[in-house]
């Protein structure tokens, strides 16, 4: 059959000119995300009709093969991603409706008075389970208005928060960022978590540290340094363990990694404060005066007004007594019951996949395939790809872009997540009408987000199949040997303009691979030599996620949430600008490693082979 498409990686014949159109999607996106202020969903899905245009128009793709990768992408971003983000918020719905929430909210705040030490049981361990639990920015919602109820003035609670939602990100939704990622590039989500866990651990034992800093000085810093230890690194402990678990011949279980480390987090802090030390003096902030009351009315903001729904939703009152009732062990346990029975139903989940990756096929189960492989129509094998991006040598069918789509109804996350809010429905004796309300409420928090996350997977399939992406990463392949270190500002970019992690990883993850391609077809014999192509890869694509994270404090939808989740509406120009050089210095943090990792041994040893 003759294919429909060769891609071109110069369609006008002058290489600048090119790169220039190649870039006016996310350009456009760029600009109608912080000009304009349009809503993430409706400036992707403007930003993907662009990109079909400018690939029929000036790359000569035929339209129905431009809509088709679009569609492809769209797919990709329901199932498994938006799938797994709406069992997520429905299971943390399930808790709020049934007063469980309140119940674990109370257990974490008596734990200790002490500010420095509140800022890092809510902030960051807390903060880190509520990330890999339901992400869409209710870590700063929340954590932020518990952290204002316990005495912490407003805007530190806000900084302090945003700080914090960093190095947790990249498992947060139970990993759905990781999977956008694998679905963008290319590259196994086994690998990049194993990469994830080589880099993150290593901020997850500064953050707290960083954190407290911004609160105090260094003498009131150092004091808690115990406290600091024990609760980064047993976050940091737990998050390299789950993971690289797969690594050491354990079925897969990354997708806990936020959830389980938050709490093991938090219980390894609290026996520590209970049993072997307590900070010398308990430290509490100096008495605020009231912010001024805003006066000016301010022209109307579609991001912001999202935001304080989605924060007034997340922080709705429970319809049970559970605030009054005391607590006993047995009430915090019950109230972690929805949360451990996931983590059960995500490990059997694992162990399903571990038997399909034995296999190399999908499992039987009474005439029902446990996945099913769907190729696209018009797309599937008819693309082929530059002549620039393969190697020599290289069959002609390795040439042609594969197009096939992976329904996995059983093994995607939000699968067992579902089952065990179904369970915990069950479970706390939800009524008719709260099950009904709950749905109700998840759909309408899942509005933006979920067709946010399709319209930029779209997108990215666009120019991916087009050769567009192939193009630009041409291009930021001119950086040569400091391109390491700006692929991790590449994705902290992507993640101030799209405001999630995932949004980036959908956005530049294939760029990130055809560019890590190019840096190190042209360095394999020198700089990086000590990696193979597949290394290249794998440690460029993860530092588009690892180096995105820093970037998700200084984005309008975590500073409006953060905002409004502690009441400083009004204050979001202020926040940004105390917030924006910590989130530069982090994401330049994690771009030397990334060099390091890149160019120098033993570092590079860390990269999976």
């Amino acid at each position: 059959m003759p294919l429909a498409y060769v891609q071109n990686l110069d369609p006008l014949g002058f290489k600048v000119l090119s790169t220039v159109v190649a870039a006016l999607p996310v350009l456009a996106l760029f600009y109608l995300l912080v000009g304009r202020r349009w809503l993430a969903s409706w400036a992707g899905a403007a930003g993907a009709a662009f990109a079909i245009l400018l690939a029929w128009l000036v790359y000569r793709m035929p339209l129905g093969m431009a809509g088709a990768s679009f569609v492809y992408g769209a797919a990709f971003g329901l199932l498994p991603i938006g799938w797994t983000v709406f069992a997520a918020m429905l299971l943390y719905n399930v808790t709020v409706e049934t007063g469980q929430f309140t119940v674990i909210r109370r257990s974490i705040g008596g734990l200790s008075q002490d500010a420095r030490v509140q800022a890092v049981l809510i902030g960051f361990a807390f903060g880190a389970f509520m990330e890999g639990a339901a992400g869409a920015g209710s870590p700063v919602a929340i954590c932020g208005a518990m952290l204002v109820g316990l005495g912490v003035p407003p805007f530190r609670a806000a900084v302090i928060c945003l700080i914090a939602n960093t190095s947790p990100v990249c498992y947060g939704g139970l990993g759905v960022p990781i999977m956008t990622l694998e679905t963008s590039s290319g590259v196994s989500a086994d690998k990049i978590s194993i990469m994830c866990g080589h880099q993150l651990p290593l901020l997850s034992c500064l953050i707290p540290f960083y954190m407290v800093k911004c609160m105090c000085t260094w003498r009131q810093t150092l004091a808690i340094w115990p406290a600091l230890a024990v609760g980064g690194g047993s976050f940091a402990a737990f998050q390299f363990f789950f993971s690289t678990a797969h690594a050491y011949g354990l079925p897969p279980i990354w997708q806990l990694t936020d959830i389980g480390g938050g709490l093991f987090s938090l219980l390894t802090l609290a026996l520590f404060l209970k049993f072997v030390w307590r900070p010398r003096d308990e430290w509490r902030f100096p008495e605020e005066t009231p912010p001024p009351t805003p006066a000016a009315q301010k022209p109307h903001d579609p991001q912001a007004e999202h935001a304080k729904e989605e924060v007034a939703a997340l922080l709705g009152a429970p319809k049970t007594p559970e605030a009054e009732k005391p607590l006993t062990a047995g009430l915090v346990a019950w109230a972690w019951m929805p949360w451990l029975l996931m983590a059960l139903c995500l490990v059997v989940s694992g162990y399903i996949k571990h038997l399909e990756k034995q296999k190399g096929a999908a499992l039987d189960l009474g005439g029902i395939q446990s996945y099913y492989d769907v190729e696209i129509p018009g797309l599937h094998k008819q693309v082929e790809r530059a002549k620039e991006l393969i190697p020599p040598g290289t069959p002609d069918e390795k040439k042609l872009e594969a197009a096939v789509f992976k329904f996995t109804w059983l093994t995607a996350p939000g699968t067992p997540v579902l089952t065990a809010a179904l369970l915990s429905m069950l479970l706390l004796k939800m009524s008719g009408f709260q099950v009904v309300a709950v749905f109700r409420k998840t759909v309408h928090q899942m509005r933006i987000p979920i067709p946010t996350i399709a319209f930029m997977l779209g997108l990215s399939y666009v120019t991916k199949y087009a050769g567009m992406d192939a193009t630009l990463g041409v291009a930021f392949a001119a950086t040569g040997v400091l391109y390491p270190f700006f692929a991790a500002m590449l994705g902290w970019l992507g993640v101030f303009l799209t405001g999630t992690d995932a949004g980036s990883n959908a956005l530049f993850g294939g760029l990130q691979k055809i560019t890590a391609t190019e840096v190190w077809t042209a360095h394999s014999a020198g700089a990086m030599s000590n990696l193979t192509l597949e290394q290249a890869q794998t440690l460029i694509c993860t530092a588009n996620s690892t180096g995105g994270v820093m970037g998700k404090m200084i984005d309008a939808q975590s500073i409006c949430v953060a905002t409004a989740g502690t009441n400083q509406v009004g204050k979001e120009a202020d926040l940004f600008k105390a917030v924006i050089w910590h989130s530069i210095l982090l994401a330049s943090i994690v771009g030397l490693l990334t060099a390091l990792q890149a160019f120098l041994s033993p570092f590079t040893l860390m990269v999976p082979k």
